[in-house]
């Protein structure tokens, strides 16, 4: 199999479903170190470390949960790396107690808030999530979060504020991946505010009950389980109100083939590779990809008259 250099990558390419096989052995039993987020726990945490008073949210899919192994050990982290096991080979580079993440933009109280404040008096939820990729992989993961429009609102949007855009810390010796010109650094995400504020979308700080690892994006991460996992930005450091539509970073490097939007959908192919069909990480067999990852009757409402195919 041929590997290339991350210097030989386009700009626009992420690893092709293809080479799913033969890029990891996801379930090796090594565990991967973790990061504290909040809580009182040491800043890396040891296997078995568990989040406290975590709640069981109905929001959660009955599949089977890919493998913990799986989840922390088949990463797309370009800053952390551009192999699915760079992330987790450089995790301890990371360093995220302390962390302070800056509100800005169309907001009545703006200004730098630490880790613990940003998420303080909101439960501690687990979302088992379907997760797709745009390279047609998939997971089942038990997130555990809290609701993005609740931190949203601690911070009170102001009418004309009509996006939310997320950056990741730039820091290039904690982040090596940043040091190569694979995409224009930090990276940068963001939803429409009606998509911030479904209660689908969690801020995850953790998986599997305990604290989120380096390579999972720790300590902070936003999850929409309707949109391809691009869209869900690691290590945040800033969340910004803004009245326009925010520059995404893979939208950026090739806004042909990633959408600002990345609503899964099987009806609109990559232009490298189909999105009709899928592999859940574990399973030899491709399965049926579906619209919206499957929660089209909780999001369809969102995209009412719009072309899908153009907005994609």
């Amino acid at each position: 199999m041929l590997i290339r250099r991350p210097s030989d990558l386009r700009p626009s390419e992420i690893t092709s479903p293809e080479l799913f096989h033969g890029r990891r052995r996801f379930l090796q039993g090594a565990l991967a170190a973790g990061a504290a987020a909040a809580f009182g726990l040491p800043a890396v945490a040891s296997a078995g470390e568990k989040l406290p008073n975590v709640v069981k949210s109905p929001y959660r899919v009955d599949e089977p949960l890919t493998p913990y192994d799986a989840v922390t050990e088949y990463n797309n982290f370009y800053e952390l790396g551009t192999g699915k096991d760079d992330p987790q080979r450089n995790a301890a580079r990371l360093k995220p107690k302390p962390w302070t993440v800056e509100i800005a933009g169309a907001c009545e109280q703006p200004g730098r808030v630490g880790f613990d404040d940003l998420i303080a008096g909101l439960a501690l939820e687990e979302r088992v999530y379907r997760h797709r990729c745009v390279e047609a992989w998939s997971m089942v993961v038990p997130w555990v979060g809290v609701p993005l429009g609740q931190v949203l609102a601690k911070y009170k949007p102001l009418s004309s504020a009509k996006y939310v855009a997320f950056t990741t810390l730039m820091d290039p010796q904690q982040f090596p991946g940043q040091r190569l010109p694979v995409l224009e650094w930090p990276y940068r995400e963001g939803l429409r505010m009606d998509e911030a504020l479904h209660p689908l979308t969690i801020l995850a700080v953790g998986v599997y009950g305990e604290v989120l690892p380096n390579q999972n994006g720790a300590p902070l991460r936003l999850v929409v389980p309707w949109k391809y996992g691009f869209k869900g930005i690691k290590s945040i450091v800033k969340i910004e109100f803004v009245e326009h539509e925010p520059r995404t970073s893979w939208n950026i490097a090739a806004p042909d083939e990633y959408g600002f939007y990345a609503n899964v959908n099987p009806a609109v192919d990559h232009p490298r590779w189909s999105q009709k069909r899928e592999r859940r990480i574990g399973d030899w067999l491709k399965r049926d990809t579906l619209a919206f990852n499957g929660y089209g009757e909780q999001v369809a409402a969102l995209y009412s008259g719009m072309d899908l195919r153009k907005s994609f």
